[in-house]
């Protein structure tokens, strides 16, 4: 098999993944409260992911790395909190599609933290993203505004900043399994407190009681775990094979195209035209940065390779 096609087939793979993790946790947000399933949805890949890492060899943070890796383990609650909260107030479809708005965020976040200006496309891609947003509020026959798709934009938001700070940290020496599996440890422990203050729901108490009963909660917190693992190992992959990142830019959205049918196959929820409309611009507003932005980089790139 070609390189090219071993990269896509693998992207395919990554983005199967990442849907499952969607349509994993719609299942669980009805079987545990939320600050169990978010401390469980980062503790149990954290410890599956180090102690892959431990087999081999045994790697600690370094100082240099701890800040990166702490902002993204903040990042990563928030997020979290926020795509599980929208998953238990809205569609699967919805939560996801406003949980892949995370690029468009990138730019405004450095633009925040570092001074970099925001071009126009991403603006527009900006003003894109809202209207679609807007139009996924639509019952077919009006608009209806709707705070929880803020609290997905937010999970949007956040995977942003989680991914800023996921560039810096893997400028170390740190494998990708080790980096997400320190990240997750530190944000599970970030949530550890506030579950403990809050407590056990009922449902909580029943499923911990009785374990052997609740092997279905069980075994889908481990499903959850491995496709969170499976999502990285098979980006990684296939970035390594692919000659660029834009070969595979196309492909990172067929995740929605997967979160369409388990939505169409789990679930009866009602899909407008409007809202239809409404995915489509936020798909699209995404691949025209992903792209535009691809295409102002060519020139550097053949400048910097003539040196």
């Amino acid at each position: 098999m070609p390189t090219e096609d071993k990269a896509a087939l693998l992207m395919l793979c990554s983005t199967l993944s990442l849907s499952l993790t969607g349509l994993v946790a719609k299942f669980l947000t009805s079987e545990f409260s939320l600050l169990t399933l978010l401390f469980l949805r980062l503790f149990i890949p954290a410890v599956l992911m180090l102690s892959v890492v431990a087999s081999i060899k045994i790697v600690l943070p370094k100082k240099n790395l701890m800040k990166p890796i702490l902002t993204r383990s903040v990042c990563v609650v928030g997020c979290q909190i926020c795509f599980l909260t929208s998953l238990t107030q809205l569609t699967l479809v919805e939560s996801v599609v406003l949980f892949a708005t995370g690029p468009l965020f990138i730019p405004v976040l450095e633009k925040l933290f570092f001074g970099t200006a925001i071009k126009r496309v991403v603006k527009v891609a900006l003003t894109v993203t809202f209207i679609g947003v807007i139009l996924m509020t639509s019952d077919g026959s009006s608009i209806h505004f709707k705070p929880e798709m803020l609290i997905g934009l937010g999970a949007g938001m956040f995977n942003a900043g989680s991914q800023l700070s996921l560039y810096r940290s893997s400028k170390g020496d740190m494998s990708a399994s080790a980096t997400n599996g320190w990240s997750f440890l530190f944000s599970s422990l970030l949530v550890l407190p506030i579950s403990l203050w809050y407590g056990l729901s009922d449902a909580d108490r029943v499923i911990l009681a009785a374990p052997i009963e609740s092997w279905v909660s069980w075994l889908a917190l481990l499903v959850l775990a491995l496709v969170t693992m499976s999502n990285q190992i098979f980006r990684s992959k296939a970035y390594k094979l692919a000659e660029s990142n834009s070969q595979l830019a196309p492909l990172i959205f067929t995740h929605l195209l997967f979160t369409l049918v388990w939505q169409l196959t789990f679930f009866d929820a009602e899909v407008t035209q409007e809202k239809v409309l409404g995915v489509v611009l936020i798909v699209v507003a995404s691949l025209m940065q992903t792209f535009i932005s691809k295409r102002e980089k060519i020139p550097k790139l053949k400048l910097k390779s003539c040196r």
